[in-house]
């Protein structure tokens, strides 16, 4: 792998994931990626469903090369082959992604493998699957997932014991609700509009990432 186990596990604790949608006029995504990433994120995933696949493996070229300069890995939502085209670090998939498909053979043994979960079965199924690590949630109600339901702290806490890899805990996750994650055994908090709908998205990324140091325990 090009990044342990270890180095994935510490990389999980400001998990910042883009949503142009907040971007300001002529604002680049890159540019307010750069500004998160100075503010504290650990690690960046490029989540860009409206755009044609051309402009997202631009966009993820751009992104991979701001990162890697930072040694902040970066993977790329749902297309193995953008992120393989872009040379990203890996890819991270969804529970519909991986039916029928083995991933890990696809994209190697060392680019790294995220997979969202929302059960104990799923999470033990994903690790036996190859994932590095996986993304657990919605944690609380998020307008990213309209249909998705908040995870009991209960089904967090298990989820986190049921498996070896690291944890992310996604899903409405903001500077008001992240310390109530403490004690759940989480490696970090994925964030999406808290961190990229903020006035100053570098400022915010600075200030969750502090929190989140709290919230695992670090």
């Amino acid at each position: 792998m090009r990044y342990t186990r270890d180095e994935i596990r510490r990389a999980m604790l400001l998990y910042a994931v883009t949503d142009r949608a907040w971007l300001g006029e002529g604002q680049s995504l890159a540019e307010v990626c750069r500004r998160v990433l100075d503010g504290g994120a650990t690690f960046v995933q490029l989540r860009e469903k409206s755009l044609a696949p051309e402009a997202v493996t631009a966009e993820a070229v751009a992104l991979q090369a701001l990162c890697a300069a930072r040694g902040v890995p970066f993977v790329v939502n749902d297309s193995v082959e953008i992120a393989l085209e872009s040379g990203a670090d890996g890819v991270h998939v969804g529970q519909s992604d991986i039916h029928g498909r083995d991933i890990r053979a696809l994209i190697g043994p060392d680019r790294i493998l995220g997979i969202s979960v929302g059960t104990v079965a799923e999470a033990v199924a994903a690790e036996k699957a190859g994932a590095d690590y996986i993304g657990v949630g919605a944690v609380f109600p998020t307008g990213t997932k309209k249909d998705a339901r908040p995870m009991p702290m209960e089904r967090l806490r298990a989820i986190c014991a049921a498996v070896a890899i690291p944890v992310v805990a996604i899903g409405g996750i903001n500077r008001g609700n992240i310390l109530s994650l403490a004690g759940s055994g989480i490696d970090g908090a994925a964030v999406v509009s808290a961190i990229f709908g903020a006035a100053d998205p570098g400022a915010a990324a600075a200030e969750l990432a502090a929190l989140a140091r709290k919230a695992v325990g670090a």
